[in-house]
């Protein structure tokens, strides 16, 4: 990108938010602070109304109006992915609220660029099955970034999947994040005292209180999926894997507690730490047969466990 093309990008990124750190363009455009500074200057001379707070970052004066944002064929595409992605990831009100947004943008394309966007409308497709369901169309995702923003306490009715019957918590919200296809809440539940991880698909109902944790310090999600993911360092299982069945499991061995492995020739033998035995028992049993174990002892027998109930249901015959 040459500095022309820069500068206006610079000039964007500063009507997007009310203050733009000089580390945040930095890192945007791969450059120093110092050439940041540079041209945050240049941008000045040319009569652009910069304001800065030292320590803080810059900001545009109130009364500098910007001519309308133009879009290139790759970014007005973006917006198409975007308008899949919320459609196939988000319930309905996130689904309304975004289509109207991209109405408005949509309006200050020019004709070639709404062209484009009109021939891939139809060749792009987002499939995510989990969402083809009613519990989808209402994941409550505008009332807890409202919490997230405001530090509003949630009373949400929940239905465990341990639990037979729902039952209403009291949390306070520290982060959304969508990981396997589904949107989680992160937060903090009075009544375990504890760190938990909410699916919002099984939240049957939610309230906004009036109550409020401000002043309270909570970890960040990146602190708090550290915690979850921490595992001993010491290995309590072991599994004997061919190494062509190991890309099977690659996605999802880090969130059963994955150590490391060891090379055998044409296996791998592979430790994992890992408390919960029940559900590492059912995860290995998606490996088919060709995952096996060498210890402990009680996971083999877990597994043998649930190979009994699969056969009663589905019996030799």
């Amino acid at each position: 990108m040459n500095r022309i093309d820069r500068l206006n990008a610079i000039l964007i990124q500063l009507q997007s938010k009310r203050i733009i750190k000089a580390q945040e363009i930095a890192d945007r455009f791969d450059i120093s602070l110092r050439t940041v500074y540079r041209d945050i200057r240049a941008l000045e001379e040319s009569g652009v109304p910069i304001g800065a707070e030292a320590g803080i970052g810059y900001f545009l004066q109130e009364n500098y109006n910007l001519p309308p944002v133009m879009f290139t064929n790759d970014e007005a595409s973006a917006l198409l992915f975007g308008e899949k992605l919320i459609e196939k990831m988000s319930d309905k009100k996130m689904r309304s609220d975004f289509c109207s947004a991209l109405y408005k943008v949509k309006a200050i394309l020019k004709p070639h660029e709404k062209d484009y966007l009109e021939k891939l409308q139809d060749r792009v497709a987002v499939y995510n099955f989990h969402s083809m369901g009613d519990d989808f169309n209402q994941l409550y995702l505008n009332e807890i970034q409202q919490a997230l923003v405001n530090k509003q306490i949630l009373n949400i009715n929940y239905e465990s999947r341990h639990a037979e019957e729902p039952a209403w918590r009291k949390v306070e919200a520290i982060g959304l994040c969508n990981y396997s296809s589904r949107w989680h809440l992160f937060a903090w539940c009075q009544l375990r005292e504890d760190y938990r991880d909410f699916r919002l698909d099984r939240i049957l109902e939610l309230q906004l209180t009036p109550e409020n944790f401000k002043g309270k310090k909570h970890l960040t999600i990146s602190e708090y999926l550290a915690k979850v993911t921490n595992v001993s360092s010491d290995a309590n299982i072991s599994l004997l894997i061919p190494k062509k069945r190991m890309k099977f499991i690659s996605e999802s061995q880090y969130w059963y507690g994955y150590l490391g492995e060891e090379d055998l020739g044409d296996e791998l033998r592979v430790f994992f730490s890992n408390s919960e035995l029940k559900g590492f028992a059912a995860w290995v049993l998606q490996t088919g047969c060709y995952a096996q174990v060498e210890y402990p002892d009680e996971l083999k027998n877990h597994i043998n466990k649930l190979i009994d109930e699969i056969l009663r249901v589905y019996p030799r015959r």
